[in-house]
């Protein structure tokens, strides 16, 4: 897999984290581990250079 396409698949997974966020409760445990996860992929992004102004919809 190239550079390319691990950093396409990981905003995909960003999206679709937040998709799933704003879906979610956020008192709930489902709401808590998915945060773990778009937390991870935000830091994953911002190293690699991903401006994330536009693609992230949770604002916290």
């Amino acid at each position: 897999m190239t550079d390319k396409e691990i950093l396409q698949k990981n905003i995909e997974e960003f999206s679709r984290i937040q998709d799933w966020m704003q879906l979610s409760e956020k008192d709930s445990e489902v709401y808590k581990s998915l945060k773990k996860r778009y937390i991870d992929l935000k830091v994953i992004l911002t190293s690699s250079g991903v401006n994330l102004t536009e693609i992230d919809r949770i604002k916290e």
